[in-house]
């Protein structure tokens, strides 16, 4: 009787156990314009970089212990020494980041498109300080990263041009490597061609980029991005048993893409590529790579985001997401989850408010580069912002604090202390996908009085019109939201707090989706102070921010 009670006690223990060590991840890992992912393991820690374009500050650094819960630690641009974009659109600026760790040194190598190119920054710690760029004019193309071998030689694999430069077809590229120097941070001998147009090329295989080197069982690895980055994006493998090839393509590819995928399913996830490979806690295998939400067909504007698969080897090839179709969102793996502390959430329906006491959350963007003589916090007045005479229309640095918008649909308000002496001074929330695709709820006076205002961008005029205003009386605070419904938004404000009075209701949000505008970001609310072209002493006070998030799918 006794060994049968220890016996079922040892089940019920085994159970528990079992059960404890299950860890439900919900995708996206990282809501919202987090495209571009790289993640590297460094003993019990994942450290993961995304694209930012031509917001500053410039590749965001996340940490992780379990592939869920990921905390910004820092950003590896952060300084305007380092490189500003002024003059650049907002979907130019950085591409596509990698990072990996070497003997106590970690390496982020990226592109800065339209300019200098390709440069590699370095750091002992991953929340910073990062290097100023060393430049690697030899490397022609983009998306370059670095794999270390066993034997102390360094490898940097990038996208470049086809052979001569003479495309065979649109969207022919290739896959191109150097030896390179880790120490002294240059490439050695001649380039090699890797991968000639992609995996097939009698089949005309289109932009092979985003490509990673790394080494199982005596194999190395070739993973990269084909297909482009819309709906036919998809991820491929090759392998060889020498570093610089021959590499062979995987007789199964694509290992990961949604594109077969009926159009009009349920909640789709589209678009998935650009994946990385990573060993998890349970020395497992799993992907990270960007995929997009739409709301209708091709509408999306949250931009591409950070999702989780994981992977199973056969015949020492990897697949992602083996045994199902559809990216799932949400999975159940078998290890522990870890949280972090004061970690603002990233996956899943959420709500916070930001105050603007002491410091700033390193995920707030600006535009181009950080000039901080325009702002200051408070624990009185929270953000003080100078109105300044730069419009988000321009490729310059307006007064302009953005928050990606992670949920298709959810809210962001916020109280504003704000008095406009001229028609030209403005200040309030936008919602921004671009210089020419963006709505500004504001507050600002006409005619003497004072008005809450609801423009609209007219692209590649540099100017507004003006959609809705509404008169209202003397206010030291008033309130403005914007709420997000997938395919439309709807504007309101208030005179007290949680009053709301609806602006304006079922405004197209597809003028915000990449389908319309173009480009590679995703949509950003952001606070926002202009004098349209004046000069001006005038501020507004931006007391908090309060983000909620509430998609359907994560029910």
């Amino acid at each position: 009787m006794l060994l049968k009670k220890l016996f079922a006690t040892a089940i019920s223990l085994c159970i528990a156990q079992f059960l404890y060590a299950q860890i439900n991840i919900k995708n996206p890992v990282l809501a919202g314009f987090y495209p571009d992912p790289s993640v590297t393991r460094v003993e019990n820690d994942f450290y993961l970089v995304n694209s930012t374009f031509s917001y500053f500050p410039g590749i965001p650094v996340f940490h992780s212990k379990d592939l869920k819960n990921w905390k910004q630690i820092g950003n590896v641009i952060d300084r305007p020494e380092q490189m500003n974009f002024m003059g650049d659109g907002v979907s130019r600026g950085l591409f596509a980041p990698s990072i990996i760790h070497h003997e106590g040194i970690y390496y982020v190598t990226c592109t800065l498109i339209d300019r200098k190119g390709n440069f590699v920054v370095t750091a002992k710690n991953p929340a910073g300080p990062w290097s100023n760029p060393t430049w690697l004019p030899e490397v022609k193309g983009i998306d370059p990263s670095l794999f270390f071998d066993n034997d102390g030689k360094c490898y940097i694999v990038y996208n470049s041009d086809p052979p001569e430069n003479k495309p065979l077809y649109s969207g022919h590229r290739t896959i191109r490597a150097y030896e390179f120097d880790y120490q002294n941070l240059k490439v050695i001998g001649e380039e090699k061609l890797l991968v000639n147009g992609g995996v097939d090329i009698s089949k005309k295989p289109e932009w092979i980029e985003g490509p990673h080197i790394f080494k199982r069982n005596n194999w190395y690895y070739l993973c990269a991005a084909e297909g482009g980055t819309s709906v036919n994006h998809s991820q491929v493998i090759l392998r060889s048993k020498k570093p610089m090839g021959p590499y062979i393509p995987y007789e199964n590819n694509p290992i990961l893409t949604q594109r077969h995928l009926d159009a009009n399913r349920k909640n789709p996830i589209t678009s998935a590529g650009h994946a990385e490979l990573v060993e998890g806690p349970d020395g497992k295998t799993y992907a990270l790579f960007l995929a997009v939400r739409p709301y209708e067909g091709e509408y999306y504007n949250t931009g591409r985001e950070t999702f989780i698969a994981p992977v199973e080897w056969k015949s020492d090839w990897p697949i992602i997401n083996p045994n199902h179709e559809e990216i799932k969102y949400n999975y159940q793996f078998g290890f522990k989850e870890a949280k972090q502390k004061n970690v603002l959430p990233q996956s899943g329906n959420f709500t916070y408010r930001t105050t603007f006491e002491k410091s700033l959350d390193p995920s707030l963007l600006f535009l181009r580069t950080l000039d901080t003589s325009w702002f200051k916090l408070s624990k009185k007045d929270g953000l003080n912002m100078k109105l300044k005479p730069e419009t988000c229309m321009d490729k310059g640095h307006p007064a302009f604090i953005g928050k990606r918008q992670q949920h298709l649909h959810g809210s962001i308000s916020t109280a504003l202390t704000f008095q406009a002496n001229k028609k030209n001074e403005q200040a309030g929330l936008l919602i921004f996908q671009n210089e020419d695709h963006f709505y500004f709820l504001c507050k600002s006076v006409n005619e003497g009085k004072n008005v809450i205002q609801l423009h609209t961008s007219k692209p590649k005029t540099k100017t507004t019109d003006l959609i809705e205003q509404v008169t209202i009386p003397e206010a030291a605070t008033v309130y403005l939201k914007i709420e997000a419904n997938g395919s439309y938004y709807n504007f309101y404000y208030a005179l007290k707090s949680n009053q709301w009075q609806l602006l304006k209701a079922n405004v197209d949000g597809k003028l915000l989706s990449t389908k319309v505008a173009g480009g590679f970001v995703g949509a950003l609310y952001a606070l926002y102070a202009t004098s349209n072209g004046e000069n001006t002493e005038n501020t507004a006070k931006f007391k908090w921010l309060d983000y909620k998030g509430n998609d359907t799918t994560y029910k």
